[in-house]
């Protein structure tokens, strides 16, 4: 089969490796569609991890065989699958903090080599413990690119659950990239106002028709005194940083209320950091919350969401290309313009 494996400084070559062998309970899928997200640019980038791996994980594809004692799914099954699950039976599973789980933290699906996500090759072995909690069926009529959603939608659908916004709240959402436009989608359902910022005019319009009612590009706003003149003076009672710009946080607590909470959602570089007042949180009051990766508990509804268009994650999708231009992809959805939004991956397809 192909597959895209980095092999270091950055680069990723698409070249032949064996198709994964499966053991009982495994599963043998055919990746048909594959989200770029940003977790897998920082690793490619920043050379976060040895090679080679293969990584992708926002998977959706089809079963093509099936280990022994596998009765869930068959072959010619329409899945998506996470490629985190907790053990449920440790110290932070039993406070539903799974992504701190020693066994979250192993990657259970691979293409090859360090098992990495492996969703940018042709076929991917899914592990018994992620068969078992992890594989959710896709239903007939939904496409393999809209189901590639469940997983980062879970992200952010665990991260409102976290905020709990209620429909008198207003709420800053900091970035409108793929991850900040779902927070408005799923913010829009609760009913609170929603306010934006984004440095790409197309972003800001796509925020404005999910939900928000201002969406303004942060450097030409002063965005802390426009939430304040929006609430009587005090600030937004919650802000989502979905943005990592070095500025940024301290634009949230800026634009933030006293008692108002702020959640850093991609703040995950281990060197960054960040220089804050104590006094404008001890004094003021103020919650600063973090959010990581999935949570099992939220899955069968983050698919429910997907799989029903409640949220039309599929306008989302700006292009759609080959295994053979991956690298492209990368680079394009390392910089951004206002026609490039969620990159797919289309595996099967080489060119």
């Amino acid at each position: 089969m192909m597959a895209a494996v980095y092999t270091g400084n950055g680069r990723i070559r698409v070249e032949s490796v064996p198709v994964p062998e499966i053991g009982p309970g495994e599963l043998l899928v055919r990746v048909e569609a594959c989200g770029i997200c940003h977790t897998d640019l920082k690793k490619v980038e920043h050379d976060l991890l040895p090679p080679p791996r293969i990584y992708g994980h926002e998977t959706a594809g089809v079963v093509v065989a099936a280990g022994a004692g596998v009765t869930r799914f068959k072959r010619g099954d329409h899945v998506i699958a996470f490629h985190h699950i907790p053990c449920r039976a440790c110290f932070y599973c039993s406070r539903k903090l799974y992504a701190q789980c020693e066994t979250y933290k192993k990657v259970g699906i691979t293409a090859g080599f360090e098992p990495a996500g492996g969703g940018f090759a042709q076929y991917i072995r899914i592990m018994d413990w992620i068969v078992k909690d992890g594989v959710e069926l896709v239903p007939d009529g939904v496409p393999f690119e809209v189901a590639s959603f469940v997983e980062p939608v879970n992200t952010c659908h665990k991260a409102v659950v976290q905020m709990d916004p209620q429909p008198d709240d207003v709420v800053l959402i900091q970035g409108q990239g793929p991850i900040g436009l779902l927070f408005t989608m799923l913010v829009k359902r609760t009913g609170a106002t929603i306010l934006a910022t984004d440095t790409i005019p197309e972003r800001r319009a796509l925020a404005k028709r999910f939900g928000a009612q201002e969406a303004w590009d942060p450097r030409q706003v002063d965005v802390a005194a426009r939430c304040k003149q929006m609430t009587s003076g005090r600030g937004v009672d919650q802000v989502m940083v979905a943005a990592s710009a070095r500025e940024i946080v301290g634009q949230a607590i800026a634009s933030s209320r006293p008692g108002g909470k702020i959640l850093l959602f991609a703040q995950t570089s281990d060197t960054e950091r960040i220089e804050l007042s104590g006094a404008d949180i001890c004094k003021l009051e103020r919650t600063v919350l973090g959010c990581y990766s999935a949570s099992v508990d939220l899955q069968a509804e983050s698919a429910r969401l997907v799989f029903s268009g409640e949220i039309p994650v599929g306008e989302l999708i700006s292009h759609r290309l080959p295994l053979n231009e991956i690298s492209q992809g990368i680079n394009l959805a390392l910089h951004p313009d206002g026609k490039s939004l969620k990159i797919m991956v289309q595996p099967q397809r080489l060119s």
